[in-house]
């Protein structure tokens, strides 16, 4: 009796941990979508409150799931962090689809981070990803690679590389500078506090 009732409380720590590791995995996975920079296993288990040492050991579980799934994307642990790159096997396909991007129209997605560079300029990737809430590093390399967007210096704390936009795009529009753009105020009314909200969040 006592030896089943043992056995019962074993599975039942089984299927607790069972949980929370994946809730761990979703976790990691929700944060490592919006980065542009490689994150600390440090940096992780101080914002998902768990212990490194299982942070670690998630991240390498998660890198090992996606090769075995044969993933078109790996995890990679690159520079002191962690972070997602197109797998090295699908490079053809991906440079294909970078180039061939560069004649077709831009995507809404594409679109729309244009805009935030064009009014928040200069402005970081880390911070273009915070005000639309999805990772644009590739929409980024297609507006760089279209000449539309281009670096512009470096922030001071963070030492993150800036953007705005070019010359080319002021032509594209048919503008002298940037000042020429409509207000974006009728539009967005609470723009002005956006600032201070991303602030809070990175305190």
């Amino acid at each position: 009796m006592q030896a089943k009732r043992l056995e019962g409380q074993v599975r039942e720590q089984a299927k607790a941990a069972g949980c929370l590791e994946v809730e761990l995995h979703r976790c990691l996975e929700a944060i490592l979508m919006v980065v542009d920079e490689p994150v600390s296993e440090l940096v992780l288990a101080q914002i998902i409150e768990a212990p490194t040492d299982e942070i670690s050991a998630a991240l390498s579980s998660l890198a090992a799931k996606y090769e075995s799934e044969q993933r078109g994307f790996e995890l990679r642990q690159i520079s002191g962090g962690w972070r997602y790159f197109s797998h090295p096997e699908m490079a053809p396909l991906v440079e294909k689809f970078v180039l061939d991007g560069q004649q077709a129209k831009l995507t809404q997605a594409a679109l729309e981070t244009l805009a935030v560079i064009a009014y928040r300029q200069p402005v970081s990737r880390a911070r273009v990803s915070a005000i639309r809430g999805v990772n644009v590093e590739a929409v980024m390399k297609t507006l760089v690679n279209r000449g539309l967007v281009e670096e512009a210096g470096v922030e001071g704390e963070s030492g993150a590389i800036l953007y705005q936009t070019t010359s080319f795009f002021l032509e594209k529009l048919g503008l002298n500078s940037i000042a020429d753009l409509p207000a974006l105020a009728p539009f967005l009314p609470d723009i002005d506090g956006l600032d201070e909200l991303l602030s809070t969040l990175t305190d």
